[in-house]
């Protein structure tokens, strides 16, 4: 004849208390990100780390001279505030359940930069003798700002990805704005001539493509659903 006590330790069902006890020894602490201002600050480190490591390929003289000309140092103030805006939403919306609304933040100093660079466009109209871009300059302007941009990208990528945002395509699409602002802002120092309609257009073109670019290949970065097993879910879940 079995054993009674026996069978009593080989039929015993863990009770719902013993399985919690056993899943929390085996937990380890997940470590908390950082909040968005702090991680805006240390994204911002880095675009100020590029910006000094690029300070003796500069004019500093001739930065000085074009910072006096109150269009090009609003433009310039302009680009710097969105990158930094741009940069904070990014990092708002990457976090769940905080609004939609922190996309507008960038939108204000957007303005102020296209619309001191717009000046600019029409001063160079005004005063035909301005120092106007060859197509060489403009050229190198927009390698500037790609290759500036897609690095601060990638950075704001894997720190977004981090996180868990539910509008990945809209926060890429912010990081992809603050890379490109920064890069504009960053471009100063090398900006050899006056603003032009067509030296806009070529900024704007860059920032479209990183923005875009961000967006699309960003976004699917950041989706966590994005996956194939994430291709298995039903709609709307």
């Amino acid at each position: 004849m079995p054993d009674p006590a026996t069978h009593d330790r080989s039929t015993h069902v863990p009770s719902t208390h013993d399985l919690v006890e056993d899943l929390a020894q085996s937990l380890t602490p997940v470590r908390r990100l950082p909040s968005p201002g702090r991680r805006t600050l240390i994204w911002s480190g880095a675009v100020l780390t590029v910006g000094l490591l690029l300070v003796p390929m500069s004019d500093l003289s001739g930065l000085r001279a074009r910072l006096a000309v109150p269009d090009l140092h609003w433009a310039a103030l302009g680009a710097f505030l969105t990158a930094i805006a741009a940069a904070l939403a990014a990092f708002q919306s990457s976090v769940p359940g905080r609004s939609a609304a922190w996309s507008w933040l960038p939108l204000p100093p957007l303005v102020l930069w296209l619309g001191a660079s717009g000046l600019g466009c029409l001063r160079g109209w005004l005063a035909p003798a301005a120092n106007l871009a060859e197509p060489e300059e403009m050229r190198g302007c927009f390698v500037f700002l790609m290759g500036v941009s897609l690095p601060l990208s990638v950075l704001l990528v894997l720190m977004l990805r981090r996180a868990c945002p539910l509008r990945p395509n809209l926060t890429a699409a912010l990081g992809g704005l603050a890379a490109a602002a920064a890069a504009a802002a960053l471009l100063v120092p090398f900006h050899p001539h006056d603003a032009t309609a067509t030296d806009l257009l070529v900024h704007l073109v860059a920032v479209l493509i990183v923005v875009g670019l961000n967006g699309l290949l960003g976004g699917r970065l950041l989706d966590r659903n994005a996956g194939p097993q994430g291709s298995h879910r039903k709609p709307g879940l």
